[in-house]
């Protein structure tokens, strides 16, 4: 049995296709960012310099600016309190028409960690209506040898809870599923994706991403096909079994293949 050319073609591009939806930066968040205890502030008012300032936000959520004194910012986003402070202002009689701008230089408060196999794994700010897709997007996307798998670590009641997470179903059905939100404090963990190995008479031997429901056939197309003298005969995958030893076994073109799987292709004798 031959493999058919275009069914090779198919195989090949169709998990190249996905793997750069996840690699692609999603796009990012446009909600707003809510202030809290540590962030910096920078808040100016046009035409009055004197009156820019820079400021650490208090443990209670509160800065101090000229001529209003202090004021509540925990909690606030940017416009928010952009809106506040010009009211004050305003209401004081100190500006007739304040047009106030506020920037967070230092993001402390609101901040998820990302880590694993993600291009720029670290830590990032946290806006109110932030996703997974936002966070991955933030950290440069999944790395190449990431799974479509993340684990996400919750810390509820002061206690650390494990949800695992399907990126595909974000990417692929995002209609028709909530968007997962992230919240103060969460670990987001991208492992290294499951691995399959094929050596022998392939056009190009090595590890390679499993894909869903992939078969021996595409494993093959993966590895760039046959060598003018590799042989669909002979097949063989080695595999752990339950108890963890290594065991052959004689593989059809249609055998499923599993995670750390070793497909070896043959040599033909004539």
């Amino acid at each position: 049995m031959r493999i058919n050319k275009r069914l090779q073609w198919i195989d090949i591009c169709y998990p190249l296709l996905l793997a750069l939806m996840l690699l692609l930066p999603f796009k990012q968040s446009t909600a707003a960012y809510n202030i809290g205890p540590d962030d910096v502030l920078r808040i100016s008012v046009y035409g009055y310099e004197d009156l820019k300032t820079e400021a650490r936000v208090s443990a209670d959520g509160r800065i101090t600016f000229p001529l209003i004194g202090e004021v509540a910012v925990s909690g606030k986003s940017s416009r928010e309190l952009e809106e506040a402070v010009a009211a004050r202002l305003i209401d004081g009689g100190f500006i007739q028409d304040a047009q106030v701008s506020v920037t967070v230089l230092e993001h402390v408060s609101q901040q998820v960690s990302v880590l694993g196999y993600v291009n720029k794994p670290g830590r990032y700010p946290l806006d109110s209506d932030s996703s997974i897709v936002d966070l991955i997007a933030m950290a440069g996307g999944i790395h190449d040898m990431g799974d479509s798998m993340a684990v996400v670590t919750r810390t509820v009641d002061g206690k650390p809870q494990k949800k695992e997470l399907n990126l595909r179903n974000y990417l692929e059905v995002a209609k028709s599923i909530a968007p997962f939100k992230m919240q103060q404090g969460d670990v987001v963990y991208v492992p290294k994706a499951p691995m399959f190995y094929i050596y022998g008479e392939v056009q190009r031997p090595g590890g390679y991403r499993i894909e869903p429901d992939i078969s021996v056939v595409k494993a093959l197309s993966i590895g760039g096909g046959l060598t003018l003298r590799g042989t669909e005969n002979g097949i063989v995958i080695k595999r752990k079994n339950g108890s963890g030893a290594l065991q052959e076994i004689d593989a059809e073109l249609s055998d499923p293949v599993l995670k750390d799987d070793v497909i070896y292709v043959d040599e033909r004798w004539f």
